[in-house]
């Protein structure tokens, strides 16, 4: 249950809109009625004019100050309403982004009258007052928190509209539905074109259509914001260290000819392809009597069965062995692709057995990066993100995706209604329920539980 508290309607906040550690630029943001007055109370210009007898658009150059003096230099941005991100007064004040410099600036900020800003409340206060509609509001935190260009792109394209434009065009479908259905029913005596099973049917497939393909790429786009637990898994000395290293960058494992050098999990996190893989390589898959490179092998099985992905490694140039095709037999439900590693070196193993247990594989060669251009395209393939376009409109959160299924269903309700033969009321109820939902999801019905859920998740100060 959400318990984060809000100010009231009218209160200034003020927070932090800068990282918490140090950097070359801090900023302190202001919104609210009295933004100027109380940012004038810790800021004194160069200059003769002040906060309030500037423009909106323009900025002084001064210093902050607080009772025991001047903190630094600066520089306030001043913002007039509606022309600003919360469509309220607004000033910005930059100084150096020292943390004792900042926190000292904002306690005397709250000290000349304004209230700290709680999580997400500036972006809160500008969709209540119209500057953005909820989907763009939430693609704010999607695009702070990219881990890649692919998630970049996706989220801006959110922040711009994309998704909430995509909703708009289902719903207005739904909507002529409804209206048509309404009008027919009653209105009978007028001039209303009757409503005929088949253009309904045709309605109503087209919307699920949509709404289904809209659902289908919730999980790819998810995999591109938060990225997938990747395990890279094999029998000893088949170069899945190597490969660790060459996909990090660096040297993450220690590579030797040695079999049961990893004995433990080595993790790190690398874009492929825009995509973020949580990379575990793991202890090499054999029965062995030491005690210590076991309990390395026990934990490789258990990130295996936990694993989103597996890159099954493979030594190209040896036959095949029983650790070989056993992990194969694990692998039959999970999404893999063998690499067939070593292909440098003659090939010796049987590729057609691992064809026929594996539907995903690559040629590789771990030492020289051959194949890494291929092994990044049959990821995207597996992970289903390879014919996403992170420009066009996607669900970015669980709320959006909930809000969609729950149309979708209303949608399905409605043809298994006109396919049994019930009346066009029963119908129209469902399709009105349909509209209800992506009502919700856009923010134009939610509820401000549903409102201050979403904003309760955003940093403080965005």
């Amino acid at each position: 249950m959400n318990q984060t508290k809000y100010s009231e309607p009218g209160t200034t906040i003020a927070a932090i809109s800068t990282p918490q550690a140090p950097g070359g630029i801090g900023i302190i943001r202001i919104s609210g009625p009295q933004a100027q007055a109380i940012a004038g109370k810790v800021f004194s210009p160069l200059h003769k004019k002040s906060l309030e007898e500037i423009p909106g658009y323009s900025a002084l150059y001064g210093t902050v100050h607080d009772e025991a003096g001047e903190i630094d230099e600066a520089i306030a941005l001043n913002f007039r309403q509606p022309k600003s991100f919360t469509g309220e007064n607004v000033v910005e004040l930059s100084c150096h982004g020292g943390l004792m410099i900042l926190r000292r600036l904002l306690r005397a900020v709250f000290h000349a009258g304004a209230a700290p800003a709680g999580p997400g409340e500036f972006t809160r206060r500008a969709f209540l007052n119209g500057k953005i509609g909820l989907t763009e509001a939430e693609s704010v935190m999607q695009l702070v928190s990219a881990q890649g260009e692919q998630a970049a792109k996706a989220a801006l394209a959110g922040h711009e509209g994309a998704l909430e434009r995509k909703i708009k065009v289902i719903r207005e479908e739904l909507l002529q539905t409804a209206a048509h259905l309404s009008a027919w029913a009653d209105y009978p005596e007028d001039d209303v074109p009757q409503v005929t099973e088949q253009e309904l049917r045709a309605s109503l497939t087209g919307v699920k259509s949509d709404l289904q393909s809209l659902l289908n790429g919730f999980d790819a786009g998810q995999i591109l914001r938060e990225g997938v637990n990747t395990v890279i898994a094999g029998r000893p000395n088949t170069g899945k260290s190597t490969l660790m290293n060459l996909l990090a960058g660096c040297e993450r494992s220690i590579v030797t000819s040695f079999a049961g050098t990893t004995r433990d999990v080595v993790e790190d996190t690398v874009l492929l392809g825009g995509i973020p893989l949580r990379l575990a390589d793991t202890a090499g898959l054999r029965d062995t009597a030491d005690p210590i490179e076991n309990a390395g092998v026990s934990r490789a099985k258990k990130r295996i069965r936990s694993a989103r992905l597996i890159l099954a490694v493979f030594d190209a140039s040896q036959e095949l062995q029983e650790e070989d095709k056993k992990l194969l037999r694990d692998l039959e439900k999970t999404p893999s692709i063998a690499v067939l590693n070593k292909t440098d070196l003659p090939i010796k193993l049987n590729e057609k057995y691992i064809k026929s247990k594996i539907k995903h594989f690559v040629y590789f060669s771990a030492r020289t990066g051959k194949g890494l251009a291929e092994l990044t395209k049959e990821i995207s393939v597996v992970l289903g993100t390879k014919e996403l376009d992170p420009a066009d409109g996607m669900l970015f959160t669980e709320r959006q995706r909930d809000a969609a299924e729950r149309s979708l269903n209303h949608v399905e309700e409605a043809l298994e209604a006109l396919e049994s033969g019930m009346t066009f009321d029963a119908i129209t109820v469902s399709v009105e329920d349909a509209v209800s939902a992506l009502l919700e999801l856009t923010g134009e019905q939610a509820t401000v539980a549903v409102v201050d859920s979403v904003f309760s998740h955003f940093c403080v100060g965005k």
